[in-house]
């Protein structure tokens, strides 16, 4: 099991304030700068680690609105859906 560090806690609450569609939107622009081949090469790394934590964000809150359907469908109303992690 691995350690949470304070960068990992500052990095969660940069993500918890970006909605799944403003990710989405950086997403589709890095990957459109990614793409055109004009960055350089330490830009074009940089604009990839931020595309996977942008990913995993995108993947996260996916899976927490499938949580909330999930709920939902079980009991006829939407509930909370509270992220114990």
């Amino acid at each position: 099991m691995s350690k949470k560090t304070k960068a990992d806690d500052q990095q969660a609450s940069i993500f918890e304030a970006l909605s799944f569609e403003a990710a989405m939107t950086e997403l589709e622009s890095l990957v459109a700068q990614i793409e055109s081949g004009q960055l350089p090469l330490e830009q074009s790394l940089a604009a990839y680690k931020r595309g996977s934590e942008l990913v995993q964000h995108c993947q996260q809150s996916l899976a927490d609105v499938e949580q909330q359907v999930r709920i939902l469908t079980e009991s006829n109303q939407l509930q909370p859906y509270n992220d114990t992690k």
